[in-house]
């Protein structure tokens, strides 16, 4: 199944320039000083100062390539999410093999694996999501183009006899998509209770094969 996404479309709208910028050294440099910084402090901490001191820049030049430091974390963001969605399809392949097992697995893990090593920056987009319509829209979109590929996947198995009927297929989308979102973040943030970090994968796994199958063990 070829996995989408609309929030590729969003990165022009971040800054005051046309896509061609994302190539700028200066803009990278910007993107790479707020994720260095964001390891080590929260956003509300940090200031267009330090992203542009830390870019090597001045405060106007900064303004040149985004009008805001919450405009650099959203396009991150949509950087991120764009390039687990190119390896989503490849990575749910294996479902028309007959192994939809390792297909999940191998989905979950590149999902989560990217996540993951953006960790400071997905918190402080849920930081955002507290006051920024924007950070909200784009989540919004996220978790809808997520649970339109898990929705897909579930129709298509259920259609070639691999799952059972149940819950409408997006409903039961939705349920999962979202539990996964809460259990990462609750690992992200080290909330308490949360799952450790080398067991989220398989326990979202195990939840998802049986809610999809009705069993470990798929036809």
């Amino acid at each position: 199944m070829e996995a989408t996404s609309k929030t590729g479309t969003a990165l022009k709208a971040r800054g005051r320039r046309g896509t061609r910028v994302s190539g700028d050294d200066r803009e990278r440099a910007i993107l790479e000083t707020a994720g260095r910084l964001l390891e080590e402090k929260r956003l509300s901490e940090i200031s267009v100062d330090d992203l542009a001191r830390g870019a090597g820049i001045s405060r106007p030049t900064f303004y040149f390539y985004f009008p805001s430091k919450e405009a650099v974390v959203l396009t991150i963001v949509d950087r991120l999410v764009a390039d687990a969605a190119e390896r989503r399809g490849t990575a749910l392949a294996p479902l028309a093999e007959g192994n939809p097992v390792a297909a999940l697995r191998k989905a979950l893990e590149d999902l989560y694996g990217t996540l993951r090593e953006h960790r400071p920056v997905l918190l402080a987009l849920a930081e955002m999501r507290l006051t920024s319509s924007e950070a909200r829209d784009l989540w919004s979109q996220v978790m809808e183009d997520w649970v339109s590929d898990a929705s897909a996947v579930i129709e298509a198995e259920r259609a070639r006899g691999a799952a059972p009927p149940g819950q409408p297929a997006r409903d039961l989308a939705i349920a999962l998509v979202q539990m996964n979102e809460r259990v990462q973040y609750g690992t992200f943030a080290e909330e308490s209770p949360s799952l450790a970090d080398e067991r989220v994968l398989d326990v979202l796994i195990d939840i998802w094969i049986r809610a999809i199958y009705g069993s470990r063990t798929p036809r």
